[in-house]
């Protein structure tokens, strides 16, 4: 397990239902309840209609990646021992516009640097796992075969 990494505050009111869908094995983003646009990362007003009112929808935690880089040097000493480590931004098959960041790893126990980034190719399919890192499930991405 992973110690001293930078961990999301699960009381914030904005992300709140995200990090719950996390720990319930569920991948969610944002939806607002006036127009049903989806969004991710989550914020307080619609980016389509100004609402602020908006609930939260399970999608299917798979999609292609979009983008990646290989982290080194750290720039935080408790990812040194990972260092170097891949990224990747994940357009997700719901709507290419929503894009998450994580981790590619080979499962969902897998150490962040267990993926050869050589091994990485843009528009790979993939699906969503989830990490325990303390009281915080992580979603970290797996190669969907």
């Amino acid at each position: 397990m992973e110690k001293g990494f930078l961990l999301p505050d699960l009381e914030d009111v904005d992300s709140r239902g995200f990090w719950d869908g996390c720990a319930q094995g569920e991948l969610r983003v944002q939806r607002c309840t006036s127009c049903g646009q989806l969004r991710i990362p989550p914020r307080p007003m619609c980016p389509g209609c100004r609402s602020i009112e908006s609930d939260w929808k399970a999608v299917c935690g798979r999609g292609r990646i979009w983008s990646f880089v290989v982290a080194h040097p750290p720039l935080l000493p408790a990812y040194a021992e990972f260092a170097p480590y891949p990224v990747v931004t994940v357009e997700l098959e719901e709507d290419a516009a929503l894009r998450l960041v994580g981790n590619l790893v080979h499962s969902a126990e897998g150490a962040i640097n267990e993926v050869d980034p050589d091994s990485i190719e843009i528009g790979e399919a993939v699906r969503v796992v989830f990490t325990q890192v303390e009281d915080v499930h992580l979603p970290r991405w797996v190669r969907d075969s």
